[in-house]
């Protein structure tokens, strides 16, 4: 059985349960069958830290871009982020979108960094790595305008109701579930999970955080991924391999790596 890990932050792993070190974390993730991981960047300044754990182990790729509550960093433009994802392994871009949850007052600066990240992916033929909180309507719209369609890409911890999941999926966008969906709170969340069709869909840890049941509380981990591939496995009462399988050729087939 294979499994892969499709948004995780290792830069930001607590690596004391293995001496500090990251060859740890990979290897306990291996012990659960997760085989690859995708290290996903949310600013510019500790983008290196993002990018060395793929270029130290074969079966870790990166992503570029900064998040939308990043804003006392470097703000990208195209042409950098572009020139970054010329990286034989940074496989995305990303992530990018609006979050109105954090961050107050007027954000026109976060749309118009949305707007940035949607034209360097077509540029960079990369697909998208899309943050969406409590600002759903705003997102799809610039989705729609800028035509994101045309590169694809993945909602990431989605966490919306089943109108927002079908209109990404009309944008030709894969939907990612977190260990949020093993929540016991999540009750919409977990009737899109089953409503999802098998080929649009991911899974992830975001790990280090939200780490999903039993571990809920502690810092999450790319091993746990295993735990949210059960829960949807349960959720849709289909064997574990057949989640597995179908998420594990999704990653690859939406960011065009090979096995």
């Amino acid at each position: 059985m294979q499994l892969v890990d499709s948004h995780c932050h290792l830069d930001r792993l607590e690596l004391t349960p293995y001496d500090g070190q990251l060859q740890g974390a990979i290897t306990a993730a291996a012990q659960q069958g997760v085989s690859h991981m995708l290290c996903v960047s949310i600013d510019l300044e500790h983008y290196p830290a993002v990018l060395a754990p793929a270029e130290q182990f074969t079966n870790v790729y990166a992503s570029v871009g900064v998040h939308p509550n990043e804003r006392d960093g470097q703000e990208p433009d195209v042409a950098t982020l572009v020139n970054y994802a010329q990286h034989p392994k940074v496989i995305a871009i990303g992530e990018t979108g609006l979050d109105y949850f954090r961050s107050e007052g007027d954000l026109e600066w976060q749309r118009q960094r949305f707007r940035t990240h949607i034209t360097a992916a077509k540029q960079a033929g990369k697909p998208l790595i899309i943050h969406m909180r409590e600002a759903t309507h705003d997102t799809l719209a610039i989705m729609r305008e800028e035509n994101a369609a045309d590169i694809g890409g993945v909602m990431h911890c989605f966490t919306e109701d089943w109108a927002a999941a079908k209109a990404a999926l009309d944008l030709n966008f894969y939907i990612s579930f977190s260990g949020i969906v093993t929540f016991k709170t999540a009750t919409v969340l977990q009737e899109v999970a089953k409503q999802v069709p098998m080929d649009r869909m991911l899974v992830e840890t975001d790990s280090p955080y939200l780490a999903p049941v039993p571990y809920r509380g502690k810092s999450n981990q790319p091993a746990y991924v295993r735990q949210v591939a059960e829960f949807i496995a349960q959720l849709r009462q289909v064997p574990l391999e057949e989640i597995a399988e179908s998420t594990t050729a999704n990653f690859f087939k939406l960011f065009n790596t090979a096995k």
